[in-house]
């Protein structure tokens, strides 16, 4: 005689699957109006991705690396940031359609293992749907300016070239991410660009068509101290920045910074690496008299260094 529970898990077992079922295609059903298939002319050639359309009046979301440098795409160019891998474009003709506009969620409150859902166009297949789960939360993700991405979100929904610029939503259809990278090689492990990172970056590239950025005009890497300096001069960290190239004209050199000089604090942050010093150096620096504290020939010292806006 079968064991009563086994009928009862099998229904059981149908019954959440159909839930989940019913979740993935209300989702897809929210967002499909919304979602775009960008055809984009470079020099390289032509190529396709995909963007979602977060306003009445067509503004939408996608990566930058989609659009940088095209000559011809399927929508206006207002602007693109390769710091955060992010631009908007605008549909021109677009008419007012709620349906078609997708609702921007809140990236600060993911918990890994909640359901994740992709759409996009990869290869050239339009409004293809991945399913899966949130993978992590608060990776880093260097763009291809060799900036540091923060807060980037993990998921094993598979992406593919073409879903780049496609969002990324949970499961009331709300965008939690703007897919933008896989790890080749890798299976399942896709990353997206969070919202609350993309809608500061929309306010911005809307407003001015770029992002602002203060530089300091220095090259640097990343090197272990001493650890009788660090104890000798009270530092903040093991490490600093190592400065190995100046730019003529730019701020660092007309502060009296030299070749060889050791950061370790920047308007009073600890600077433990090169990815901390450009987290400091923020819109909000740019023409704001900042010290630099550094170590030379043994001992800490400091300048006064004036951000410049970055080219």
């Amino acid at each position: 005689m079968a064991p009563v529970y086994s009928t009862v898990s099998v229904n059981n077992d149908a019954s959440l699957l159909d839930v989940y079922s019913r979740t993935v295609v209300g989702v897809v059903d929210r967002v499909r109006p919304a979602v775009l298939h960008l055809q984009v002319a470079s020099k390289r050639g032509a190529g396709t991705g995909s963007g979602v359309v977060f306003t009445p009046d067509g503004f939408a979301l996608t990566n930058s690396h989609v659009v940088r440098g095209a000559s011809a795409i399927t929508a206006g160019l207002v602007g693109d940031n390769p710091d955060t891998d992010l631009a908007v474009v605008r549909l021109e003709s677009f008419q007012t359609h709620p349906e078609a506009v997708a609702e921007l969620g809140d990236s600060d409150t993911l918990r890994t293992g909640q359901i994740a859902v992709a759409v996009g166009n990869p290869l050239g297949f339009q409004t293809t749907v991945t399913a899966g789960v949130v993978s992590g939360t608060a990776r880093s993700l260097r763009s291809q300016s060799g900036r540091l991405i923060d807060n980037v979100i993990q998921t094993d929904a598979a992406l593919n070239p073409g879903n780049s610029g496609g969002p990324l939503l949970d499961s009331s259809g709300r965008v939690i991410g703007i897919n933008t990278a896989v790890i080749a090689g890798a299976q399942g492990i896709c990353f997206a660009v969070p919202v609350n990172t993309a809608r500061w970056a929309a306010t911005r590239l809307i407003r001015d068509g770029r992002i602002k950025r203060s530089y300091a005009g220095l090259g640097g890497q990343t090197v272990p101290i001493p650890r009788r300096l660090v104890l000798a001069a009270e530092l903040p960290a093991d490490t600093g920045v190592l400065v190995s190239q100046l730019e003529p004209r730019g701020p660092a050199l007309a502060a009296g910074l030299c070749e060889g000089d050791l950061i370790v604090r920047f308007d009073g942050e600890p600077t433990d690496g090169i990815d901390a010093l450009q987290r400091l150096l923020t819109e909000q620096r740019v023409g704001k008299p900042c010290v630099v504290e550094f170590v030379r020939n043994g001992r800490l010292e400091h300048r006064h260094l004036l951000p410049a806006e970055r080219p």
